[in-house]
């Protein structure tokens, strides 16, 4: 749980939107679980995280549906089919990844009995209760379902009805229409939002590439990526380190730990750090 910030002075204040998983929430035995067993399903091939890890990192995959069916496709690449020769049926394979992600019952929250019930919180009600008392405009930009953004922002961290740009409402990262669609809910919540200055957290290289999407298509504006590093790169701290490497080279202003790290003080720096440097996001 993370101290609440002291009020900051109008230059420090900022709008802050997250990323979900990975940021938020673990989903290491969850989505990245789900990913693995459906590849497994079609290949009997399971995908080590290492795997996984390496698809991410080209900036692209960031849908798991879509992952899931790239590396099907690669692993029968590898065995000499070409893609043209693979039958895959992209409905089935998102309904077999929701099968093991939500439960036999998808589309009813109250009946979910898969992977997304066992999901870790890696941020606390108390955090954001300190970022509205530090004065931050927050909200969330994710490629979770709005299902499962919805169950684990509101139902599982008691938020109510926070700003929320999900998969359903804009296309894929790195495209940053929904970062500035998230921007836009919450500039308007205050007389200087359209002045402030907006942070992206994500754990991702398309988190990362997001940023630097919306920023050439909106100059006048600062914007600075955040990198976290989900829990399944903590193992050891050569694979931390290596992941941190890569988030900075995508872009990252700072690689924290924990999410909670990036408080009303943590910002502040950020936002001095970049005055004094000329960064520009």
């Amino acid at each position: 749980m993370s101290q609440a910030s002291s009020p900051q002075p109008p230059e420090n204040r900022a709008i802050v939107v997250f990323d979900i998983d990975g940021v938020i929430r673990d989903v290491g035995g969850s989505y990245r679980r789900a990913l693995a067993d459906t590849v497994e399903q079609w290949t009997g091939f399971r995908p080590t995280s290492e795997d996984i890890d390496r698809l991410k990192a080209e900036g692209t995959w960031n849908n798991d549906w879509e992952a899931s069916q790239e590396l099907i496709y690669r692993y029968w690449e590898t065995q000499g089919k070409g893609r043209s020769t693979v039958d895959l049926d992209y409905e089935a394979i998102v309904a077999f990844f929701q099968s093991r992600y939500r439960g036999e019952d998808p589309h009813n929250p109250q009946h979910w009995t898969g992977y997304i019930c066992q999901e870790p919180l890696l941020a606390s009600s108390e955090y954001f209760q300190g970022l509205d008392e530090a004065g931050m405009l927050w909200g969330f930009f994710s490629g979770a379902t709005r299902g499962s953004a919805t169950y684990i922002l509101e139902r599982r961290l008691g938020l109510q009805a926070p700003v929320l740009v999900a998969m359903e409402d804009a296309p894929g990262k790195p495209d940053p229409t929904g970062l500035l669609a998230a921007v836009a809910q919450l500039e308007a919540e205050a007389t200087d939002g359209a002045a402030l200055p907006v942070f992206y957290a994500g754990d991702t290289v398309a988190d990362l590439y997001t940023v630097r999407e919306a920023a050439q298509m909106r100059p006048e504006r600062r914007w600075i990526g955040v990198g976290v590093l989900p829990p399944h790169v903590r193992e050891t701290p050569q694979r931390q380190a290596n992941y941190a490497a890569l988030l900075e080279k995508a872009g990252a202003a700072t690689v924290l730990t924990n999410i909670e790290e990036l408080n009303g003080e943590t910002i502040g720096e950020l936002l001095q750090r970049q005055v004094s440097t000329g960064y520009g996001g």
